[in-house]
């Protein structure tokens, strides 16, 4: 209920994060919550005895006054502890209000108020940290779903036994056996199955895995693998068995980096929970000063020191901001947990209000917007150049590229040539230039392949335009096409016009987030702006820029940033600098790759647009259930402070305080079962 205990077991990973509080959930939920029974328990009974005449013990003290102080000792056993580490730290918190305030209550002979007061901090405490623990719980989840076992195969004998996951390494194949847990990150080389990939990716249906034939695993080739080849640990086969060749060790896993990535996030404060916890640590020593001051009240209003004493223990009780320190934390951590639930991992409460407030959005096209599988529609060759010697010279340098033009020239090249044996070819000094293509050497000779930015660029590069050549490339540009230039040392090979539809679904996603509050949504692609305008008519988008580089991209997502929240949408990779330019980034099909997870402050885990409206919607309600919060612990505080002051008993203040506290807490955990508004 305080926003130091907060600290120390909601935001930190473990340990000591600076705070006073070092009692972790467990023992919150555990004992903490025994405790607060125990202390309600003997209230209520001592309650119910003080309202028929009761029996005393020897030494004269009646039963009710003892029950009063079992109430007392649980009810604050916990804040006492918490309150002397902070003392011992020079600290002052919520808990050492509290505290002060039971025993003052006692002190002047209120004992029933203070184990009241005591009582119910106790059942809010549990009850705050309850919220927490489910939250956290609902996250951390993950991390029990990879199995401790695999099926590893040996490559000469071919027999299987089981060995622990930590003993699994690249490379090695695992047999995963149907209706089982996936214990690796892997590229299927035989078998067919499908694969619940929620835990994951929040995916609702199976997704169909099939072998990628031929595959054989280094350090820095499994991304450049189609994700209908691709499995991850934590994941659930369908009926299907399948031999599953390890692309990362148990604990660089895709599971394995979310789980760090969600520890790290619940150390990561948002704004306004900064704002509330700076607010805090100068109200609490004000608040004790000020009831300082109202204890001396007796020497100018003509009253005992009783009542005195009295009224500052009131004001203490309704000054102490219990509920503004889980307001924020509670809040954040059960939007962060809903998204995770659906394959959105939200680092931390920063992107997660940044979220909630997004007006404009620009989104990169290829992977996002589009398919991402563009197919080959055109290869235009010049003269003494055939076909296969075009897609084969610029498949050959682009195997090493992870772009979606770059896999489906490639893709086409392979399947033209699957009844013959592909030439072979030596590829070497491989130069990517980000944004316009890749300069290489082929079987010695230097090729370039790239858009029309990458000849213009390089000096004497544009005299392999041969005027055929231009000719040709600007009618498929014309035509909407995306091309892909090819050419060696001394000559033009052809144009290869490549074409990328919109996904399915992006137009009524567009539609969506417009409803939802994005008033301008744009495209930037470094593709020819004829292709890029095509697409954005289609998608009914505010606008689209073409022919980018990625410094261009920038300055776009700045100048949007200045009129509002901007969201950058892309694959994490080409689009970081504009990405890291935007007030928040959000990476497309997060998972599996490094880059991504990494850069991004949101992560949709699946290849899965219509999860961006149910993020932003999210964020919007977090932020309103945020803003609610505060209204709450804020105004009842503002309440009860001249209330006491005016007279209002410490029974009734207890009861308003503590119950505040809960109510925020119930209103927090609301975002757990947050759905998407239709």
């Amino acid at each position: 209920m305080t926003g130091e205990h907060h600290q120390s077991n909601g935001s930190c990973n473990s340990g000591d994060c600076g705070n006073d509080h070092d009692h972790d959930h467990g023992s919150i939920t555990g004992v903490g919550l025994l405790f607060a029974v125990v202390a309600a328990i003997a209230l209520a009974l001592s309650w119910l005895l003080s309202l028929v005449p009761e029996t005393s013990f020897p030494s004269g003290v009646k039963v009710s006054q003892f029950g009063y102080w079992i109430a007392f000792f649980f009810g604050g056993f916990f804040a006492a502890i918490d309150t002397v580490k902070s003392l011992a730290k020079g600290r002052l918190t919520i808990d050492t209000l509290m505290i002060a305030a039971g025993i003052g209550a006692a002190f002047i002979g209120h004992l029933p108020e203070g184990a009241l007061l005591l009582t119910l901090f106790s059942i809010g405490h549990a009850a705050e940290h309850h919220a927490m623990h489910r939250a956290e719980r609902s996250i951390e989840a993950l991390a029990s779903l990879r199995p401790t076992i695999a099926t590893r195969i040996d490559p000469e004998t071919n027999e299987t036994n089981d060995v622990s996951i930590s003993e699994i390494e690249l490379g090695d194949t695992v047999l995963v056996r149907p209706d089982s847990r996936l214990p690796v990150d892997g590229v299927v080389v035989a078998g067919y199955s499908s694969v619940d990939q929620s835990p994951i990716t929040g995916e609702s249906i199976p997704v169909d895995k099939s072998p990628f034939l031929g595959f054989v695993v280094t350090s820095d080739n499994s991304h450049l693998v189609p994700k209908e080849h691709q499995v991850f640990a934590g994941t659930i086969n369908g009926s299907g068995s399948m031999n599953v060749q390890v692309t990362r060790r148990s604990d660089d896993s895709t599971l394995s980096r979310v789980v760090r990535l969600i520890a790290d996030t619940k150390a990561q404060r948002s704004p306004t929970q900064r704002l509330t916890d700076r607010f805090e640590r100068l109200f609490v020593p004000a608040v004790l000063g000020f009831v300082g001051l109202l204890l001396f009240a007796f020497l100018i209003v003509d009253e005992p020191f009783s009542r005195s004493l009295y009224r500052a223990m009131a004001v203490l009780v309704a000054a102490s901001p219990c509920a503004l320190a889980i307001a924020t934390p509670s809040a954040v951590l059960s939007a962060i947990a809903r998204a995770g639930h659906d394959g959105v991992l939200i680092k931390g409460g920063g992107p997660l209000e940044q979220l909630g407030k997004v007006d404009s959005i620009a989104f990169d096209k290829t992977g996002t917007l589009t398919s991402g599988r563009p197919q080959v529609v055109d290869a235009i060759t010049m003269p003494d150049v055939n076909r296969s010697t075009l897609l084969g010279t610029a498949a050959a340098v682009q195997r090493v590229i992870d772009h979606p033009l770059a896999r489906a020239i490639v893709r086409t090249y392979d399947a033209e040539n699957s009844t013959s044996d592909p030439a072979e070819h030596v590829v070497s000094d491989v130069q990517r230039i980000n944004g316009k293509g890749v300069v290489a050497r082929l079987n010695g000779r230097l090729v370039s392949v790239g858009s029309v930015k990458l000849f213009s660029g390089l000096d004497g590069d544009r005299t392999r335009m041969s005027l055929e050549g231009e000719i040709a490339a600007k009618d498929l540009m014309n035509r909407g096409r995306t091309i892909v230039i090819v050419a060696d040392e001394v000559r033009l090979l052809g144009v290869i016009g490549l074409v990328d539809t919109p996904r399915p679904a992006a137009k009524s996603i567009i539609e969506k987030l417009r409803k939802i509050g994005v008033r301008q949504q744009v495209m930037l692609s470094g593709d020819h702006q004829a292709a890029v305008l095509a697409i954005a008519t289609e998608l009914k988008l505010d606008d689209a820029k073409g022919d980018l580089m990625p410094e261009d991209k920038v300055r776009f997502v700045n100048e949007m940033s200045r009129h509002g929240v901007t969201a950058m949408v892309g694959d994490g990779a080409n689009d970081a600098p504009a990405m890291a330019a935007a007030s928040v980034s959000i990476a497309m099909g997060a998972a599996g790759s490094d880059v991504a997870l990494e850069t991004a402050d949101v992560a949709l885990m699946g290849d899965d647009l219509t999860k961006l409206p149910f993020a932003i919607s999210l964020g919007q309600a977090a932020n309103r259930v945020i803003r609610q919060n505060l209204f709450i612990s804020l105004g009842v505080i503002a309440f009860l402070v001249p209330a006491t002051l005016l007279g209002l008993k410490l029974g009734p203040a207890v009861v308003l305080h503590e119950g505040s506290t809960l109510v925020v807490v119930a209103n927090a955990l609301r975002l757990l079962g947050f759905r998407t508004p239709q």
